[in-house]
């Protein structure tokens, strides 16, 4: 019997598909420990892990905090996710001592949890509510100007958070080192590999599972007319003037129409219904998706996986870099369209789309098949009982890191040539410009540099069947 730790941040799209990986393990007679939050109490027992509270530790915030919360600003995320972790010290130091884990199952962004764990020196498994994110992955998360602007300004606010941990044993070098995935911690990935960007860039300490879900259910689209099914997630949901275009555009049509609103929002403000409308605070969305031929969605990691694990395609609305990586995604394998006009117009046009071209429908059920082919639950619950692991691949990234190193080198002493022969033949009064061209072209040409370096390993990799 293993004695495992799971720590969550207070979120359901992160808490959920930890569920029923916290059962898998308790049916193997493992003792779990769920440290989480009164909201989801009854969720986490249900699983038959005992719940731990941490509700008291979470830090006051003011109601501008609050609201960059609920906007998911990453900079409020992350300096709450640090007074968290030092609210939480002597609770958990304690914790430690008593349960001795042997292995700590955090959320990716739950610094309490990941912190602890290299503190106390438990080995750790990160599970990962969307793609794991690395050097080459990120590239998929192109900001908007408004969230790379706070993230910038942000910045020197998080450091300022982050000197305050020193003092109780946590030693961190940034933000990034805390939320990036890295080569050498053992994660656990919620998706197909096939459907990981880059999946070849991560080492064998990465378990790419697919869906983490309780639902036994197949995909079933029998029925006499077509189901679209409306959500936007659990957090930026109180959006009823997207919600009436939805009505505008699909109300009293030869198409059934579910929107599930969430707890945020007063039903009052969808006012009257048309007749093939229901509207709910709360559905079971893996029953619904089964039957639904469409689904208009927000773009969250466990919203599209459960989507395409129910063989259903999307019309992709993302409001955040992280969701627009999943749009982005699902695109790429076919099985959704973006909705880049969310006028009732717009959204009929597009919903049109998906439900009379079959290839959507086809991409879907393509991605359904690769995700139940995953080890699923029982794969995460193998991976987590036996860590720590070991990599017996290379470390694709690293090698193309170390031939970068190389590529700065020449280019930065042809630079300095070129240089160095203005100045002798032509001018020594301008040479300055040559420096400065090549100090602005030095980022895009080692971006192609690495890329080409990149492709050519990981081609080589693939044909080495490695």
């Amino acid at each position: 019997m293993k004695r495992i730790a799971f720590f969550c941040i207070p979120a359901h799209g992160h808490t959920n598909p930890m569920l029923p990986v916290a059962a898998e393990l308790v049916k193997r007679g493992d003792a779990v420990r769920f440290y989480s939050f009164d909201e989801f109490e009854e969720k986490i027992r249900s699983t038959g892990a005992e719940f731990v509270s941490c509700d008291e530790y979470l830090p006051p915030v003011t109601d501008e905090e609050m609201e960059n919360l609920m906007n998911v600003n990453t900079t409020e995320m992350t300096i709450q996710d640090i007074r968290t972790t030092l609210k939480m010290n002597d609770f958990l130091d304690k914790e430690f001592a008593q349960f001795k884990p042997d292995a700590v199952y955090s959320d990716s962004v739950c610094f309490w949890g990941k912190l602890n764990a290299w503190k106390h020196k438990v080995p750790l498994v990160c599970s990962t509510s969307t793609f794991a994110f690395n050097q080459m992955s990120s590239k998929y998360m192109k900001m908007s100007s408004r969230e790379l602007s706070g993230m910038i300004f942000g910045l020197p606010k998080i450091s300022k958070e982050l000197k305050t941990l020193e003092p109780y044993g946590y030693h961190v070098k940034s933000a990034l080192s805390l939320v990036q995935n890295d080569s050498k911690t053992d994660t656990v990935v919620y998706t197909s590999r096939s459907f990981q960007p880059y999946a070849e860039s991560f080492s064998d300490h990465y378990a790419f599972v697919g869906p983490s879900v309780f639902s036994t259910l197949s995909p079933d689209k029998s029925k006499d007319r077509p189901l679209v099914y409306i959500a936007l997630g659990t957090v930026i949901n109180d959006r009823p003037d997207f919600y009436h275009k939805c009505m505008d555009a699909l109300g009293n049509t030869d198409i059934d129409v579910m929107i599930s609103y969430g707890k945020h929002m007063d039903k009052k403000l969808l006012g009257k219904l048309p007749g093939n409308v229901q509207a709910y605070p709360y559905v079971n969305q893996l029953e619904v998706l089964s039957k639904a031929d469409a689904f208009i969605t927000h773009c969250g990691m466990n919203s599209v996986s459960e989507s395409l694990y129910m063989a259903t395609p999307l019309i992709l609305y993302p409001q955040t870099s992280e969701q627009r990586a999943v749009a982005r995604r699902v695109t790429e394998k076919e099985a959704g369209i973006m909705l880049n006009d969310d006028s009732a117009k717009g959204i009929k046009q597009a919903v049109t789309q998906v439900l009379n071209d079959s290839k959507y429908a086809a991409a879907a059920k393509s991605c359904c098949d690769d995700f139940r082919s995953c080890p699923g639950v029982k794969g995460a619950a193998d991976f987590i009982e036996n860590a720590p692991h070991t990599s017996g691949g290379t470390d694709l990234l690293a090698e193309v890191n170390k031939g970068n190193k190389w590529f700065y080198l020449c280019y930065w002493l042809i630079a300095c040539a070129l240089m160095a022969l203005w100045g002798f033949f032509i001018s020594w009064q301008f040479v300055w410009i040559i420096g400065i061209v090549a100090g602005v072209l030095s980022h895009p040409i080692s971006g192609v540099f690495f890329k080409m370096r990149y492709d050519k390993l990981a081609k080589k990799r693939t044909v080495n069947g490695v």
